[in-house]
């Protein structure tokens, strides 16, 4: 069970600060069990989730964790995404699902390889791209944001720097 303060990634959606843990006061809620309330680290607002949930959550990736990661992104592998859009929509969902870094890393990666192919070509890459590519940004800049504590908008400009070229990732 997670603490008050607490930091964690719930489902896709982002970084969470745990805020509190009881029972709330709100209709649908059910009075036998504990509830998390989550404030999204970025963001407004507030949800609630039973203790016990179905929803993927794990704790927010230490500093060192982060620093690792930042400096394999040159050696980490684009995640080719090529076919059918229904295929290579299911491919970045199924990357979403995993949970890991890693795999954020390959989709941004990947879909920046595509659009300098397409951007040489006179042409633009889908929406199906576009909107994966900053999901998987979303994700991991927030995670590294709160991992190392840093602003989100300093992130790209960090890993720039850390990286030597922001084409890296």
């Amino acid at each position: 069970m997670y603490q008050v303060n607490d930091l964690i990634m719930y489902g896709t959606t982002g970084v969470y600060r745990i805020a509190s843990i009881g029972k709330p006061e709100m209709s649908g809620a059910d009075k036998d069990k504990l509830y998390y309330e989550l404030k999204p680290l970025y963001g407004d607002g507030r949800t609630y989730a039973p203790v016990d949930t179905n929803t993927y959550t794990r704790p927010v990736i230490s500093s060192e964790k982060a620093q690792e990661l930042i400096d394999l992104i040159p050696s980490i592998e684009a995640g080719v995404n090529v076919g059918s859009l229904r295929v290579v929509e299911d491919n970045y969902k199924a990357s979403l699902n995993s949970h890991d870094c890693t795999d954020l890393i390959r989709i941004i990666k990947a879909v920046r390889e595509k659009g300098r192919i397409a951007s040489s070509r006179g042409k633009n890459i889908c929406q199906i791209d576009q909107r994966y590519k900053k999901k998987a940004e979303d994700l991991l800049y927030g995670e590294f944001s709160a991992a190392l504590d840093i602003p989100r908008d300093s992130v790209e400009g960090y890993i720039e720097e850390r990286v030597g070229e922001l084409d890296n990732i």
